[in-house]
């Protein structure tokens, strides 16, 4: 194993630091007000593959692993979402390039295990992958409602749940989707209820 060196990892982590202040673009584009860092949506995502049951045949350190690296690159290129008008072969060519970056500091083993899980959770092609990025679609319609709680205006960010549905396949995330949806709609329905009584 190479000796990791001070300057190098002093350097990864600093561009690592990145992601703690660098918002999520898709809220930011939406105006919510103070959008949640690219950091905190990776930790929300590590702390949900603890919702693995000990009788799952997933292995959840991988999902962890998987769940704090996925986003990494955005350290150096940023959020890129659709708005951005970026194709997704530019996107994967420069977040690619900013792995391919970042992991250079670290070296072998370390640097490549960090991106080889990167290829692993963009290519989904382990069950592990699939589960994070099934994580990653309800952390987003997770944190869609509680912005429209927070923010009084139910209903506003629709869009992004529409731009869940049939991609979630995980058993239990499709329910908590479900049933989170169910008490969406029902909150609607209820200020709308509330609403219309205010007008008679």
């Amino acid at each position: 194993m190479e000796s990791l060196n001070v300057d190098n990892v002093l350097q990864f982590l600093k561009i690592a630091y990145n992601l703690k202040h660098s918002v999520r673009k898709g809220w930011e584009y939406r105006g919510i007000k103070n959008p949640e860092s690219i950091a905190s949506h990776m930790y929300n995502m590590g702390l949900m593959t603890f919702l693995l049951g000990d009788d799952s045949n997933l292995d959840r350190l991988l999902c962890l692993q998987l769940a704090i690296v996925h986003d990494l690159a955005e350290s150096i290129v940023g959020d890129i979402t659709p708005q951005d008008n970026v194709s997704p072969e530019a996107k994967h060519k420069l977040e690619d390039e900013a792995m391919n970056e970042l992991t250079g500091y670290l070296g072998h083993p370390i640097g490549n295990k960090i991106y080889d899980l990167y290829k692993e959770y963009e290519r989904k092609e382990s069950a592990e992958a699939k589960f994070v990025k099934d994580l990653d679609l309800f952390d987003m319609i997770f944190t869609a409602s509680e912005y429209e709680i927070k923010e009084n205006s139910l209903g506003k960010l629709q869009d992004f749940f529409d731009s869940t549905h049939g991609r979630i396949n995980n058993a239990f995330i499709k329910q908590l989707s479900t049933t989170l949806e169910h008490h969406r709609q029902t909150n609607i329905e209820k200020q709308c209820s509330e609403n219309g009584n205010q007008n008679d």
